[in-house]
This record gives structure tokens, C-alpha cells and sequence, in this order.
């Protein structure tokens, strides 16, 4: 059985959840919580080296056995504080550090079962420089949950409704008299993945520091062919969001970066997270490089690479790409964050628990979340929001940079991972592989 389970903002939006790890995450639950329950302090990655391994000089890890606030604090521990899952779990990850052919990665809990922090690896391709929990990253898809607040911020004010037409605001969107935001929202609309244009992708190959603007985005966008009707199907497209961006500057009269600085960073102290000028292709310090083993070219249809490239990189003997500097605006609205992992948990319980929206506007938000397929009701999207089993959250890439966010609000759990290079030659989010690892350590019988 495989379900697909990671959204991300390059070509190919779903990444396969293994059989093993579906079970698992049935078994844990996927009932949608209260808002009016989980409220309560919620605001408070060619040469013939062999690929780096982790190593204890390039790790590290910080733990702490107490449990969240607002949790039972069940959790047992080792003599030195470590969380009692640690022990099964960390060998886990380091061989999955090793099959996925990671270079850095970072890995964060926080649980009633003990809070863990673990670094692996170096911030450069066969480096010396350790990875650290306070590196900043390209987030990718996980920057949609950001703009999916705003509008539904802007819907609580009054300046646009979820069952508005999107001609409302966009008269050039073709059939966006019967397409509403909701369904922009929810991967609904059945409009085409700007993300999949040739010309694009050859572009950021060929001219990688070249600014892309929101207008372009939305033209390729919507010269894409309709996937179906409105509200007839799911179809994960980076058009969708990029169109929702472009309408929060146009109610709002101000930038996209303007409004997540004072509606979402500022209002929960994410003083490490940020959105990018256009022309802005940096990324803060501390960070790491971003690794990526093909051409957005090669990658369009699919991310994963042909069998002599996967083989070669397992034996060592080819090198990534460095990918850090190219431009992120191609990803928009849809994909063009930074943060680091800290920030990132902090605001993946505020993004499910409360603490951004009124209780009213969260839990229709949480009941937004239907099946991606009616068959399997294991993954579910909503409005900008993912839901894997019993974790709400999403997960993000950009060519060089894997990321994930969950959090459980039943249990109180949050878990972030990144990695880099990202995707991995045979089409996987390796930071999506390490928190499958997590998942199984807390949630499986005995973990």
C-alpha cells in the first residue's frame, strides 16, 4: 500500500508513505480535535568521494526528560536525562541518514515523552563544520500554511469570503466564476501547476539568481491545462497559492512580507523566520548549503533520478549540486519561506492548537481537512493544512532543502525535521524519512 503524504512546493507534490508507516499511523488516530480544546497556550540536501556519514564530531543532541506544558508527563528516561524512545530511535535515524545519503539534517521532539533536539552531519558537502539547531533553511510548501492564515485572517475581517469566485479578485483566471477561494485553499480548484512549465524550470537551471515575479507565476500558471472541474477532485498546484498571495496584497495594500511579519511572526515571537524579496536569494546565518542531485529540467515529470545516478551517489562517487543561492521566488507565496527549527515547532502548534485565529475560524479550519482520496481517508488537505494520522501540520521542498512539521494536539507532541540534499535521487523527502522514523518510535505499541 502507499499513500502519498508530503506536500512540497517542486515539481512532484506527494512523496510515498510506506505500507509500515500508513498502519502505524491509522493505528494512532486521525480524528479532527476541538479548537475550543487545544487552544489553551498554544501562542505561548561528479566527483569520487564517498558521501559524508554522520559522526559523533559532527552531532549533537540536547534532552530533556520533562514533559510540555499542558501534558501528563508520562514519558521515563535515562540516567542522564535522555528520553527513553531515544535508544531505539536514534539508530533508526542514523541509518536512515546514511540510506538517503544526508549530509545535514536537524531532528526536534517535543513530547510528554521527553523533549529531544539532534543535530547530524556538517553544513557543507563533506564538510567540517557541524550542522546547529539554530541553522536557517528554505522551507519550502510549509510557507502555504502561512498565506492559508492570512486569508482566513482577511475573511474574519470582512475583506473576502471562502465562497467568494475567485473572478472576484482575478477576472483573468479562466472559470474563476465557478472556482472559490476555499477551493484555492483546499487544492480544489482543479486549475494547472505553474511549477511543471518548461520554461521555468530551464530558467532556474540556466539563470539561477534570477527574480521571478508573482504575475509571471500566475500567467504560466494559468496557461496550464484544468485538471477537472472546480470541487471535482484533488490536485495539489502551486498556482493556487501564488493566485491567494497576489489577493492579500491586493486587499490589503501591502506586501506578502508585510503581512506575515505582522500577522504571523510578530504575533508568536518567530524572530528567526522570514519571507524574501523577490530579488533576495539569501538565507540568514547560520545556515547550511542546500544540495539538490538534478536539474530542475530532469526533474519536472518526476524527482526521481535514473537508476546510474541513484547507484553512483550511493557508492560515493557523485556529488550533489549546490543549490543554496538559487532565487526561492519561483516558489512565492507557495514556497519561498525561511526558518529555522525551533521556529518551525513553535509555529506548528500555534498553526494547529490556536493562537493565530479565533476559536470559530480554527476549528472550521480543522474541518476543512477532508481525504486527498475518498478511498484513503489516511492523509488529509484543508485549508493550507495537512493532516497525517494524528499529526496537523505540512512539509516543504525546494530544490536543495527538505522540511517537516507536525503537531499532535491530543498528546501534546510537536516533531520538526529538515535535511539536506533534497530529493533524494530516488524521489523522497528525506526529512519526511526521518520524521516517519519519529512517528514510529512515539507512536508505535511499546514506544
Amino acid at each position: 500500500m502507499v499513500v502519498q503524504v508530503s506536500f512540497r512546493s517542486g515539481r512532484r507534490a506527494w512523496v510515498p508513505l510506506g505500507a509500515a508507516a500508513v498502519l502505524l499511523l491509522a493505528a494512532c488516530g486521525s480524528s479532527t480535535p476541538s479548537a475550543t480544546s487545544t487552544t489553551s497556550g498554544a501562542t505561548s540536501a561528479a566527483s569520487s568521494s564517498a558521501a559524508p556519514a554522520s559522526s559523533s564530531a559532527a552531532s549533537s543532541s540536547v534532552a530533556s526528560s520533562s514533559a510540555p506544558a499542558g501534558s501528563s508527563g508520562t514519558g521515563s528516561s535515562s540516567a542522564d536525562g535522555t528520553p527513553a524512545y531515544v535508544a531505539a530511535l536514534e539508530p533508526q535515524l542514523e541509518q536512515a541518514i546514511t540510506d538517503n545519503t544526508i549530509s545535514g539534517a536537524v531532528v526536534l521532539v517535543r513530547s510528554p515523552q521527553g523533549d529531544w533536539t539532534k543535530t547530524f552531519g556538517t553544513q557543507t558537502w563533506k564538510g567540517s563544520e557541524p550542522v546547529t539547531v539554530d541553522d536557517h533553511v528554505r522551507i519550502g510548501s510549509n510557507t502555504k500554511t502561512w498565506t492559508g492564515t492570512v486569508v482566513l485572517q482577511l475573511v474574519e475581517e470582512g475583506k473576502i469570503a471562502l465562497d467568494d469566485p475567485v473572478s472576484k479578485y482575478r477576472p483573468d483566471v479562466p472559470n474563476g466564476e465557478n472556482i472559490t477561494i476555499a477551493q484555492l485553499l483546499n487544492m480544489r480548484s482543479g486549475l494547472g501547476n505553474y511549477t511543471v512549465d518548461r520554461e521555468l524550470n530551464e530558467q532556474n537551471d540556466s539563470n539561477p539568481s534570477r527574480a521571478w515575479t508573482t504575475e509571471e507565476l500566475i500567467a504560466k500558471g494559468l496557461a496550464q491545462p484544468v485538471e477537472f472541474a472546480p470541487g471535482q477532485g484533488f490536485y495539489y498546484s502551486n498556482t493556487n497559492t501564488v493566485l491567494l498571495g497576489a489577493i492579500i496584497e491586493q486587499l490589503t495594500g501591502q506586501s506578502l512580507q508585510q503581512n506575515f511579519q505582522t500577522r504571523i511572526f510578530d504575533k508568536i515571537g518567530l524572530t528567526q523566520t522570514s519571507y524574501p524579496a523577490a530579488d533576495d536569494a539569501s538565507i540568514p546565518s547560520p545556515h547550511p548549503q542546500g544540495y539538490a542531485w538534478g536539474t530542475n529540467v530532469e526533474t519536472i515529470d518526476s524527482s526521481v533520478l535514473s537508476p546510474e545516478i541513484q547507484a553512483a551517489a550511493k557508492a560515493g562517487t557523485l556529488d550533489p549540486k549546490d543549490v543554496t543561492d538559487v532565487n526561492p521566488s519561483w516558489g512565492g507565496a507557495a514556497g519561498a519561506g525561511i526558518s529555522t527549527a525551533d521556529d518551525l515547532a513553535t509555529y506548528v502548534k500555534a498553526l494547529v492548537g490556536g493562537g493565530l485565529l479565533s476559536p470559530q475560524m480554527q476549528q472550521q479550519r480543522l474541518d476543512s481537512l477532508q481525504p486527498r482520496d475518498p478511498a484513503d481517508p489516511t492523509v488529509k488537505y484543508g485549508y493550507a493544512l495537512a493532516q497525517f494520522g494524528p499529526l496537523y501540520g505540512h512539509s516543504g521542498e525546494l530544490p536543495g532543502f527538505n522540511s517537516f512539521m507536525g503537531y499532535d494536539p491530543v498528546t501534546d507532541t510537536t516533531i520538526v525535521t529538515w535535511a539536506t540534499p533534497a530529493p533524494t535521487t530516488d524521489g523522497q523527502g528525506p526529512a519526511v524519512e526521518l520524521a516517519k522514523k519519529v512517528i514510529g518510535a512515539l507512536y508505535s505499541p511499546g514506544g
